[in-house]
């Protein structure tokens, strides 16, 4: 299995409702390095996966639907805590949406998977990863 990964970031706040997040139940800011890795079983007639830069620019764009919002007024995130998981499958599945729809043009469609991670630290990350 080949894959590329682009790499971008977003800046969010939210709340956490429940006990087992202590202090992070306030309303909290958030910094995240976000991975996209796009997967295929072979390469194209270029020896490619994905043109990276089309890559990035969907992944720009679903962050940026993300970014300086407070995720707590989103209505997609309503009766949900946004945890670092719940985060890079909300991204996957938007990036999926735009894969679909043709934004990697015709080298997306034949992508067999896609992996996001959110780095919250150079110590912590989560992934989501789906089949496309």
């Amino acid at each position: 299995m080949f894959s590329v990964t682009v790499r971008d970031s977003m800046m969010i706040a939210h709340s956490f409702r429940g006990a087992t997040f202590g202090p992070a139940q306030r309303l909290h800011g958030a910094t995240f390095v976000v991975d996209a890795s796009f997967r295929r079983a072979d390469l194209d007639a270029d020896g490619v996966v994905v043109d990276i830069a089309r890559a990035a620019a969907a992944l720009s764009d679903v962050l940026g639907e993300l970014t300086y919002r407070n995720l707590d007024d989103e209505p997609a995130f309503a009766g949900r805590n946004t945890t670092t998981e719940v985060l890079a499958q909300a991204v996957a599945d938007r990036l999926a949406d735009r894969i679909a729809a043709g934004a990697l043009g015709e080298g997306g469609s034949r992508l067999d998977g896609l992996t996001v991670t959110l780095h919250e630290s150079h110590v912590a990350w989560a992934s989501y990863e789906r089949a496309l």
